[in-house]
This record gives C-alpha cells, sequence and structure tokens, in this order.
C-alpha cells in the first residue's frame, strides 16, 4: 500500500479497500495466452488438471508402463495391431532393398564405371543380405530384420542395434546385426546421476554410452542381474558401436515413446465397448425355451444347464454358469419360471461411435481412418486423398528407417568387405568425402498404392515426357522395380520376339521396307 492509500485508509478506511481490491483486478487481467489457453481464471480452466516438467518426468518415469500397455494393445486389440502392420507394411514391407548410386563424378569414375562397381556392390551385400549370418542370432535375414525392428520401434518407442562381429567358416562376412529390446537398456543399481534410463551422458549432455541389462527386466527366469557398458562410439575407430531407433519429441529426449502412447486410453476403451457389444449381441442371440412342468414326480426339474449338448456348453467345469444355446429347451421345476427379455438387439449408434473415435485415433497416428481400417468408400478423389496423405508419412517413416538402420549398417558392410579384398575401392579410408562417395545409396521399397493404374501410368509418362520425373523415378514408385534391368529384359524380350516371328508390328515394317527396295531396283 502506497503513501496515498494509507492516507485514505486513515480518511476512509471503505474507500481504501475498494482502491485495493481493484488494483488487484487489474493485475490478474488476462492478457495474451492468458486470455484462452493459459487462463486461470476462466471457470472452463479451472477444472483442467496439469503439471508439466523436464523430459525425464514426463517421458522417462513413464515408459514402463506406456511400453507395456502398447504391446499389450498390439498384441489383444485388433485396431492397434491393424494400425502398427499397417505402417509396417507400407514403409518398409518385405524390406528396403540397396541401390547403390555412388558419387562417380567425384570419384573420378565414368558412368559405366560407375554401374559395372554399383552393380558388383549390390550382388555382394545381397550375399551377406540374404543369409541368416546376417542375424546375430541366425534366425533372419537383413529384410526380415528390418521388419522386427521397426515393428518394435512402432511398438515399444524405440529399438536398439548392436553390430557384433562373429566370424563363420562358410561365410566370408563377419558383420552381425543383433537387436535388443528397449527395455534392456536400463540404469543399474546405484547408477550416479548422469546415467538417465541407461543412457550415460557426458559433460555437455550428449550420449556417451548405453547400459545394457543381461536379462529382460520382465523375464520371469531366474539369475544374476548385471549390466554391460556399451560405448555408442569407439574411442579409437569412431565406429557407431550401437544404433538408437527412436523419434524425438522434446530437445533433452533421450530415450523414445510408442507411436500408440496418445491413444492409449481410446483404444482400451474402444476395445473394451466392442467386447461389451459383441457378448451382449451373443446372449440375445441365444434363444433358450424354458418349459414349467407340473407333472414331475420327485419334485425337481433338470438343472439349468445340463439339457445343452456337451459340445454346445462353453464352461463345463465350472458348476455356477448359467448355460444358454441357441435353440436350446431346458425343463424347470416346479414353481421355478424363467423371465426372458427380448433377444433381438440392434444398437444403430455403436458404428457412428465407434468411427468417430477412430477418425480422432487416426488423426493422432497420421493414418486416415480409410486406411486405418481399409474401408474404401468414397468417391475416387476422396479415396486418393486419404491414400496420398497416408504415404506422406509412410515415405518419412521410411527415410528415417533408411537413414538411422539400413544405411548406417550398409556403410559398416562396405568396410568390411572393402577390408577383406571383396569389394575395390581407392582411398575409401583416407578420405571421408570418398568413403562418403562411394558409400551413397538409395533404399527402395514397396510402391505406393494405386485406386487406378490407368490414370497413375498416363500421370507418369507425361510427367516423364515434361521432364518433371525420369523413366527409372517413375519404375520405382509405380511398381518398386528396377527401370534399367527391366530395359535390358525387355531388349532381350523383343529380340526374341522377332526371331521367332511373333512381332507382327515388326514384320510388317520389314514387309513395307522390302517393297520400297524391290520398286527401286525395278525403276533402275
Amino acid at each position: 500500500m502506497n503513501v496515498i492509500d494509507r492516507a485514505i485508509a486513515v480518511v476512509n478506511p471503505v474507500r481504501a479497500v475498494k482502491r485495493q481490491a481493484a488494483r488487484r483486478q487489474l493485475e490478474i487481467l488476462n492478457t495474451g495466452y492468458s486470455n484462452s489457453g493459459a487462463s486461470k481464471q476462466k471457470k472452463s480452466m479451472r477444472g483442467w488438471l496439469f503439471r508439466g516438467g523436464s523430459t525425464k518426468e514426463d517421458i522417462d518415469e513413464n515408459l514402463d508402463t506406456l511400453r507395456q500397455r502398447s504391446r499389450d494393445l498390439y498384441m489383444n486389440t485388433p485396431l492397434a495391431t491393424g494400425a502398427l502392420k499397417t505402417i509396417r507394411t507400407n514403409a518398409v514391407g518385405y524390406g528396403l532393398v540397396l541401390n547403390s548410386q555412388i558419387d562417380y563424378e567425384f570419384l573420378g569414375l565414368s558412368e559405366d564405371e560407375a554401374d559395372v562397381w554399383e552393380t558388383q556392390v549390390e550382388r555382394e551385400f545381397t550375399l551377406w543380405a540374404d543369409s541368416l549370418m546376417a542375424d546375430a542370432l541366425q534366425m533372419h535375414n537383413f529384410y526380415e530384420l528390418q521388419q522386427i525392428a521397426f515393428l518394435s520401434f512402432l511398438a515399444s518407442g524405440e529399438t536398439f542395434v548392436a553390430l557384433p562381429y562373429r566370424n563363420h567358416m562358410e561365410h566370408w562376412y563377419g558383420l552381425r546385426v543383433q537387436l535388443i529390446e528397449s527395455d534392456r537398456v536400463s540404469s543399474p543399481s546405484g547408477a550416479p546421476s548422469n546415467i538417465l534410463s541407461g543412457v550415460e551422458l557426458g559433460n555437455y549432455g550428449e550420449v556417451v554410452a548405453y547400459h545394457i541389462s543381461n536379462m529382460h527386466p520382465l523375464s520371469s527366469a531366474g539369475g544374476k542381474k548385471g549390466w554391460v557398458r556399451v560405448e555408442k562410439f569407439g574411442k579409437e575407430s569412431g565406429r557407431q558401436n550401437l544404433l538408437h531407433l527412436m523419434e524425438s519429441e522434446r530437445p533433452d529426449q533421450r530415450r523414445g515413446v510408442p507411436l500408440l502412447s496418445p491413444v492409449i486410453e481410446s483404444l482400451k476403451q474402444l476395445d473394451r465397448y466392442s467386447e461389451a457389444e459383441l457378448t451382449a449381441a451373443l446372449v440375445s442371440s441365444l434363444m433358450t425355451v424354458f418349459i414349467q412342468s407340473t407333472t414331475d414326480d420327485d419334485g425337481s426339474g433338470a438343472p439349468i444347464g445340463e439339457g445343452i449338448a456337451e459340445e454346445d456348453q462353453i464352461d463345463q467345469a465350472d458348476e455356477t454358469t448359467v448355460e444358454l444355446a441357441p435353440g436350446s429347451v431346458i425343463a424347470l421345476a416346479p414353481g421355478e419360471t424363467a423371465n426372458t427379455s427380448n433377444p433381438a438387439r440392434n444398437n444403430t449408434s455403436f458404428d457412428p461411435f465407434v468411427t468417430a473415435i477412430m477418425r480422432q485415433m487416426g488423426a493422432a497416428l497420421e493414418i486416415p481412418y480409410e486406411v486405418l481400417v481399409k474401408h474404401f468408400t468414397s468417391s475416387y478423389s476422396a479415396s486418393r486423398a486419404a491414400l496420398l496423405e497416408a504415404w506422406k508419412m509412410f515415405k518419412m517413416r521410411r527415410t528415417f528407417m533408411a537413414k538411422r538402420f539400413c544405411q548406417p549398417i550398409y556403410e559398416e558392410w562396405l568396410t568390411e568387405a572393402i577390408l577383406i579384398g571383396r569389394i575395390h575401392a581407392p582411398a575409401f579410408l583416407d578420405d571421408p568425402l570418398i568413403r562418403k562417395a562411394y558409400s551413397q545409396a538409395e533404399w527402395n521399397g514397396p510402391s505406393q498404392g494405386q485406386l487406378d493404374p490407368l490414370k497413375e501410368v498416363n500421370a507418369a509418362i507425361k510427367r516423364v515426357e515434361a521432364g518433371y520425373s525420369t523413366r527409372a523415378k517413375e519404375t520405382v514408385e509405380l511398381t518398386g522395380g528396377d527401370y534399367w534391368r527391366n530395359h535390358a529384359q525387355r531388349v532381350r524380350e523383343e529380340e526374341a520376339r522377332r526371331a521367332a516371328g511373333l512381332d507382327l508390328a515388326f514384320l510388317e515394317i520389314m514387309k513395307a521396307m522390302g517393297e520400297e527396295v524391290n520398286e527401286e531396283d525395278g525403276k533402275d
């Protein structure tokens, strides 16, 4: 209270109180965001319980619950399973395939020399990638490992990948890919403050190492629990020892969040609602007739459920279960009456309500409703718009997978191939620019879906003719194939058709040319 207010308080205390109250109201007037989203005065906002925190409080401390619930939804809820597998199938599919694209101009190679080098590298890489020896567990090839790593990344929020070397007498290459589930990366007992959720940080907050448990924390198997410290980069070689597939939401985030996290509650509630409706519809469909008899000599009727055949009973072992079955007739004891309700059930609000919830979840997951439930009943334009919108997300995640998983592993493999003499690449280890020029590659996966193939092909032809695209690019996007291999194959096919006399158009042209030659000879 200033001097004037104190003076007024002496003369007129009521007036002084009003001045003080008015000043308080001025202090709490809403300005900027406090007039809407940050308002603490509006009644609509007073009931909003919120509490912010760092990535440690908001993410790390909730990860165990989020992972377990996310994986439970994937294993037991059809919609969650479909959402993750839809992303996996479109982004990775059968596996991203190497297409070597070296910078031959920087390397001083001709286009033909570059093509020969790229073909040899792709052939050698396929030798390794198609083998089960690419997997540290010797169970999957490289393309199958992509599917597992990506699906685990979606369901658990992250996947760790180690790249050990193990020699095998029947295989040239020693590089192995070892997938590590995110739960195993955790902080050891009594870990110092610079180890957060198994991630060891340096003086500048950078990631320097990961701590990996020797057993899964949720495993029921016995044994002594221990941790192995794996440095992110090798001290002498600078090699990336551990790949970490995760998608960051905040600057200081070190651990990944499952994709389903924002919709876990909606998915679970929708699953419960669907199960309740299914059970109610099933019970309503089991129309059972009860007959009350007045001529029973011993005064007892058949216990409820005994009149139903054993093959129709659901829980025969539980005596407390009341069994119903379609078309069953059950006798009751005198004095017992069965009250039946109308078995007809037609919940007209079920489908619109479920559809509305799924549209919201689709927006959160970046999957349009039509693609999420594979339900294309709108117009061609609307369906195509949904596919194009989904394809943006698929391509983004494919690029992520190519850069964070496929390319680092390919560069590791290429280094080994050069060291053991399978691939010739001068100065590969001497200059990082030369190494990058040799390592450049594209990773091609499944092509985009087509609602009207004829329209798509015509559009591709026009893009090529106008110079907006190339035949090689359009071949990849339309069919996922290789234009140059297709070209070589078509040359052989056309030559074979002409040699066999099957190309009638070519024969007509040759015949016309022969007649022209004969006419010229006659004139001479």
